[in-house]
């Protein structure tokens, strides 16, 4: 029942992202001595969920207009200068990405669980 629901779908999406991007985090840190070694992350929710899920939709033709829209899964490239030794890996603004991920992990749950909560309810059945 639950995966026929758009919202839970979306959920699921933004979930499955933070986690993969929590990965590519975790490669930046562990990578942040390698000499030549290039920041990592990953495309923003909107165009990976405009690529595999519902798109979104336009209001007016310039709505959308400007937005990158890459498909790529890692996007490789640094924004600043970087170590000496060509690493471009910042721990402060790795860190920084870990309580984005957090909070993009802890929305998709509640919007999960209150999804759920309300198709309790109206069903009649409570916790």
């Amino acid at each position: 029942m639950f995966e026929k629901l758009q919202l839970t779908n979306m959920a699921n999406a933004m979930a499955e992202r933070a986690g993969a991007r929590m990965g590519v985090v975790a490669q930046n840190i562990a990578n942040a001595d390698t000499p030549g070694y290039k920041t990592m992350d990953t495309p923003s929710f909107a165009d990976t969920y405009q690529d595999g899920g519902t798109p979104m939709r336009m209001t007016r033709p310039e709505h959308m207009m400007g937005q990158d829209q890459t498909s790529a899964s890692i996007l490789r490239g640094a924004k600043g200068s970087g170590a000496p030794n060509g690493n471009t890996v910042s721990l402060e603004q790795e860190m920084v990405k870990t309580v984005t991920i957090r909070q993009d992990h802890d929305m998709a749950l509640a919007i999960y669980r209150n999804t759920s909560e309300i198709i309790r309810a109206s069903l009649g059945r409570a916790r």
